[in-house]
This record gives structure tokens, sequence and C-alpha cells, in this order.
């Protein structure tokens, strides 16, 4: 047998491995909205939360971060409702249109899921 066939057969079998490897850790739709939930929180967290004034905070004890973390139920269910995804067998794209109100600028999220891992690689304001 010929060296060139035998690399050949060797990259063949290299991509159908990572083939079956990336198809069995495909995460789930419920994978992505926990994670949609964790990255969201600490966003309103870091952004929103530390940005109130503290004056505002004691004047009618307002506890944002105690608030975000009582509405996640809330907020998981808003991201279960408002997600499309795509399974690619490889790898599933989850789109979120994050729309909670008419006074609230809508959001789109584009995330890629593979390798029981996730990128989100858009993240805008509508």
């Amino acid at each position: 047998m010929k060296a060139s066939n035998i690399i050949a057969y060797a990259g063949a079998a290299g991509l159908v491995v990572l083939g079956v490897a990336s198809a069995t850790t495909n995460p789930s739709q419920a994978q992505y909205e926990e994670y949609a939930v964790q990255r969201l929180t600490a966003y309103l967290k870091t952004d929103f939360c530390d940005k109130t004034p503290k004056i505002l905070e004691k004047f009618i004890d307002f506890k944002c971060n105690q608030l975000i973390d009582s509405a996640n139920p809330h907020i998981q269910k808003i991201i279960a409702g408002t997600t499309e995804s795509k399974n690619y067998l490889l790898f599933t794209i989850y789109r979120t249109n994050l729309k909670i109100d008419s006074w609230i600028p809508t959001y789109k999220f584009e995330t890629v899921g593979a390798f029981n891992n996730f990128y989100t690689y858009t993240a805008e304001q509508q």
C-alpha cells in the first residue's frame, strides 16, 4: 500500500471520528437556555445593576442583584419562547430575538453550539 493511500485513509478516519464526536456532543435546547440565562443575568448585573445609583437603592430598598436572581425562571421562559434553533448534526445555531416589551429595545443573539460549548457570535440591539 502506498504512503499516500495510508495518509488518505487516516485522514478520512480522522474526519469520521471528529464528526461522530461533534454529533454526540451537540448541546441541547435546554442547555442553550441555561447558558443564555447565565449570560443575560451576568450582563444585567454588571451593566444594569452596577450603574444604578446607590442612593436610589437605599431610598426605595431596591436590591437589583436579588431581583434579577429571583427573575431567572421568567427570563428562561422568555428566552425559550423567543429562540429558534437549527440543527446541522455537527453543530446547532440558536437565534434569539429577545423582545420583552415595547418600551425595551429588542436584542438579537446568534450562538453556535458544538462540542458541549456555546459561542455567541452576534449580540446586537435592534
